[in-house]
């Protein structure tokens, strides 16, 4: 049989009883040591007084004097300090209860929190910088939790829309299968498998947006030189950008410095912006993948640019968003989130900007550089 330790009851009084005691604990220490030296020093003075005044006196009567002294110091000593002790244990209760509110409102509004409440929230009590950073972090966590849930059900409604139809075209076709409205030769497996390729690529996709975006990436980082980024990204497309009739061109400042990456990882964000533009650029058409310093000079900025369809304004700030895409687009639209998250990961920023349809688009990307610089020769 397990025994329960028994809680003292010192620990179950609340905060303001606790500050109460403590403080009454003071008050008594004072009013002891008062006392003490009251009857320590009373004496001495009284009789150092006697002397200095020349006052000669028998041993009874100094006896009896020094005994009314003590006496009449004692009482009046004992009165101020019984005022004193409830003056001030009264105002020691005011302000441990005062002091209390505070932690009671911050500990129910994390209850509620707890409790599903996202809307709850703590007030600054204006009792100094203690309890306004108190405040501020449980409205900061309050914050992050109304947004990772916001977030939590904008993924649920997109990711319910995107399985929907592989699993609608799966489901029918077994139904066909089953009711010999199909064959089961190769081109139905081979619609099956796309299908469950698709979900299979989906659900990757999803798993390397939440790593990334929750910072959780494995990264490998050493310090690269832009331009072999760069031309890693140019040579791993050329072939297909040939194909298609699109001209890819590549250029890097001399200054533009190192950058302090996980070289496989920036290479998955500059595979999916040249795939991006190859999609958008009819052929005829031009990409630049083109490296350059900062202003500042304490980064490194790879502008990828197309003659392509370009984008409305409302089209750029959505189309970072989670399975933004075309209409006609092949992919699962989480290329691009998947692109800025990794960038974010390494502390940089990847946006989208364009004159408006028919001109074009330009994705930059600013990663910080590594403290070393290396020019291209």
């Amino acid at each position: 049989m397990t025994a329960h330790r028994k809680e003292p009851r010192l620990a179950r009084l609340a905060l303001a009883p606790r500050l109460l005691l403590n403080n009454v604990l003071v008050i008594l220490a004072g009013a002891g040591t008062v006392l003490v030296v009251v009857l320590l020093v009373t004496p001495s003075v009284f009789q150092l007084h006697l002397d200095r005044a020349g006052v000669a006196t028998d041993s009874d009567a100094l006896q009896h004097i020094l005994m009314a002294v003590q006496d009449a110091v004692l009482v009046a000593v004992g009165i101020g300090i019984a005022a004193a002790a409830f003056t001030a244990a009264t105002i020691s209760w005011v302000v441990a209860r005062r002091l209390a509110a505070p932690v009671w409102d911050a500990a129910d509004t994390s209850r509620r929190l707890a409790d599903g409440d996202l809307d709850a929230r703590v007030l600054d009590p204006g009792m100094g910088p203690e309890f306004a950073t108190l405040a501020a972090s449980v409205n900061e966590l309050a914050e992050r939790l109304q947004a990772t849930e916001d977030t939590r059900r904008a993924l649920t409604a997109d990711l319910a829309h995107q399985l929907r139809t592989p699993i609608a075209s799966i489901e029918a076709t077994i139904e066909a299968v089953r009711d010999d409205v199909l064959p089961a030769d190769h081109q139905t497996w081979d619609t099956l498998a796309a299908q469950s390729t698709r979900l299979r690529r989906l659900v990757a996709d999803l798993e390397v947006v939440s790593r990334a975006e929750e910072r959780q990436l494995l990264l490998s980082a050493e310090p690269v030189p832009v331009p072999s980024l760069i031309d890693a990204a140019v040579g791993a497309h050329s072939e297909c950008y040939r194909s298609a009739g699109v001209r890819l061109d590549a250029s890097v400042a001399d200054s533009t410095p190192r950058v302090l990456v996980d070289p496989e990882r920036i290479q998955e964000v500059l595979g999916s912006l040249l795939d991006n533009a190859l999609r958008c650029t009819p052929a005829g058409g031009t990409v630049t993948m083109a490296g350059r310093p900062s202003p500042s000079g304490d980064a490194a900025v790879i502008t990828v640019t197309d003659t392509g369809i370009g984008l409305t304004p409302a089209e750029a700030g959505q189309i970072f968003r989670r399975f933004a895409k075309a209409a006609d687009s092949p992919g699962s639209g989480l290329g691009l989130t998947i692109a800025r998250a990794i960038v974010e990961a390494h502390h940089g920023t990847l946006t989208a900007d364009s004159a408006g349809p028919g001109t074009g688009a330009r994705f930059t990307i600013t990663l910080p550089a590594s403290g070393s610089r290396r020019t291209r020769h």
